[in-house]
């Protein structure tokens, strides 16, 4: 519940409990009355018939007049408990409405001395200080003077905590964690990059390893086709082995095998 619908109900409830007591005391009064009047004589008792197990109560109307007016007047007594009640209730409020009062001076009184607005100086000119900036406030011309000591006090007695959390030692706290921030976005950047770097060398070094192994099969089968063909075009295998280990002793240098001398016809 919030505290205007509290507020609120509170109001209707404070306003019917006075309408009772204002009930109770008539109520009280106008029966006094008109047992007094009966008893010297000039008002009539209140007639009822009323009987217990077929025997008639005897002035049954007078008895129950007396007694709802000994009831109304037992009533007063508690009156007097009940308005202390009230008034108690109602200091309560105003002591709540009172703290927050406070509270909204403090936040502001400490706002200022964080912002750096009061000098250092003794206990006195500190809390005049204090008061003179919350009373030239605009949103606290409504507050009592008792207050705004009171927000002035505690924000005196509050002042070592808003030197420490100062409003320029959180400015430069903000702008380190944003520095902070920035390079971890940086860095993290840096490294998403890093990773699809690596994965890109890493799927071209696989799609050139699979080149690699393509043409390696493919000259396998052209060099076994060479030896098929060979022999038919009058080649010596055995000879051109032995070129190509003799030639420059390099086994990088290929040499054509030597063409094998055809007989005369």
């Amino acid at each position: 519940m919030s505290n205007s619908t509290a507020a609120y109900w509170g109001s209707i409830q404070n306003a019917f409990q006075r309408v009772t007591l204002f009930a109770i005391w008539v109520l009280a009064i106008s029966m006094s009355v008109l047992c007094l009047g009966a008893a010297l004589g000039l008002l009539p008792w209140l007639e009822l018939t009323a009987s217990v197990n077929g025997a008639a109560i005897a002035n049954a109307g007078m008895v129950a007049q007396l007694g709802f007016t000994f009831f109304c007047l037992a009533l007063l007594f508690f009156l007097p408990t009940n308005n202390r009640v009230m008034q108690l209730e109602k200091s309560h409020r105003n002591f709540h409405v009172s703290m927050e009062d406070v509270a909204k001076a403090y936040a502001i009184s400490h706002e200022g001395d964080r912002a750096g607005l009061f000098k250092i100086g003794s206990e006195f000119d500190s809390v005049r200080e204090r008061i003179a900036h919350l009373r030239d406030h605009p949103d606290l011309v409504t507050l009592e003077p008792s207050v705004l000591e009171v927000a002035a006090q505690m924000s005196h007695e509050a002042r070592d905590l808003a030197e420490v959390y100062s409003a320029e030692r959180v400015e430069r706290a903000k702008t380190f964690l944003k520095q902070r921030q920035q390079e971890v976005d940086t860095f993290q950047e840096n490294l998403r990059i890093a990773h699809q770097t690596t994965g890109e060398l890493k799927n071209w070094l696989l799609q050139v390893e699979v080149e690699e192994g393509l043409i390696e099969r493919q000259l396998d089968s052209l060099q076994a086709d060479l030896f098929e063909i060979l022999p038919e075009l009058g080649f010596d295998l055995d000879q051109s082995e032995s070129t190509a280990t003799d030639v420059s002793g390099d086994a990088n240098v290929v040499s054509l095998p030597a063409k094998s001398a055809k007989p005369a016809e």
